[in-house]
């Protein structure tokens, strides 16, 4: 006997946008200039946005950070000490052809338990990007929340 298994709405551009934004702004309101990268469950490009004045490689690291965190399923802020020479997975960092980046600021997105995407925040300080990132998706918890409220 299968167990019946509910299905859970995709990351859609819309949630990427909120993600987006939220980062956005809480990165202007500190008074910083980022690149948010958004990436579906698939690992595909959803939204992408670097500011002005934010500096080029914030582009690659935002991207890089949303894609350790999908694919690891966890914040990369958790990942960074595993990494370390003296950590469990040090060898991680060069054993895969993957853009992987071991440096706080990327978050996946979970919806009804189920990871539907991440989002990474380069630019500012580790801690500044982690920052960004967990406003970004409580963002999208809130958002998810008012409407199941209407």
């Amino acid at each position: 006997m299968s167990t019946p298994t509910t299905a859970v709405t995709p990351l859609t551009t819309q949630d990427a946008e909120i993600l987006l934004s939220a980062a956005r702004r809480a990165a202007e309101d500190a008074g910083v200039t980022v690149s948010v990268t958004v990436l579906d469950a698939g690992g595909h490009l959803l939204a992408f946005r670097r500011d002005d004045r934010a500096v080029l490689i914030s582009g690659e690291t935002s991207t890089r950070k949303a894609y350790t965190a999908l694919q690891l399923n966890a914040p990369t802020a958790d990942l960074v000490d595993l990494v370390k020479p003296d950590g469990p997975f040090h060898s991680l960092t060069t054993a895969l052809d993957r853009p992987l980046l071991f440096i706080a600021g990327g978050l996946p997105v979970h919806r009804d338990g189920r990871l539907i995407g991440a989002v990474g925040v380069g630019g500012g300080a580790p801690d500044q990007d982690h920052g960004f990132a967990t406003t970004a998706v409580e963002a999208l918890t809130a958002e998810a929340l008012a409407a199941e409220a209407n």
